[in-house]
């Protein structure tokens, strides 16, 4: 029996290679595209409250506070909430890593979602609630965004795909 090794270390298989192809393919079409755009969109300005106190947030250390305290979130996984809240949306607007930061992002959904149940299904559409009252539709919306990207991939124009076309 005779053995024939590889020349060079970029012949041998790369099992990592594949798995990570796999995470990047995606059709260059538009649906996921636009999906992708509005989670990046939708989610950046909540994140930047939460993690830079910027357009009328508490920033990192307040929402912390708010997440441990109030909500009784532990604070090793109300950091990483911020931390994906704030860098999800922005992998989303480039499309790097569309299908992780998607997936992020509904875990932290489902999380929040499960804070809203108790009101019940509807936005506060009318301003009529206190803050914090509204229910879990928006949720529901923002996960079924993410779904397409967890499937499809970042679509079209995002960095995943000319990643994985190489």
């Amino acid at each position: 029996m005779h053995i024939t090794l590889p020349a060079t270390r970029a012949a041998l298989p790369r099992p990592l290679g594949a798995t990570t192809h796999a995470l990047l393919a995606t059709d260059a079409t538009a649906a996921p595209m636009v999906a992708r755009i509005a989670l990046g969109l939708l989610l950046f300005p909540h994140g930047a409250q939460h993690a830079l106190g910027w357009f009328g947030g508490y920033g990192f250390a307040g929402t912390l506070g708010w997440m441990t305290d109030t909500l009784g979130f532990p604070a090793p996984l109300a950091a990483l909430a911020i931390v994906v809240e704030l860098v999800a949306p922005l992998a989303l607007l480039l499309g790097l890593g569309s299908r992780i930061a998607a997936l992020g992002l509904a875990g932290l959904m489902v999380g929040a979602a499960s804070t809203h149940v108790s009101q019940g299904f509807f936005m506060n559409w009318f301003g009529t609630l206190p803050a914090g009252a509204e229910g879990f539709e928006y949720h529901l919306l923002v996960i079924a965004l993410a779904a397409v990207v967890i499937l499809a991939g970042g679509g079209a124009a995002s960095l995943d795909g000319r990643i994985a076309r190489r």
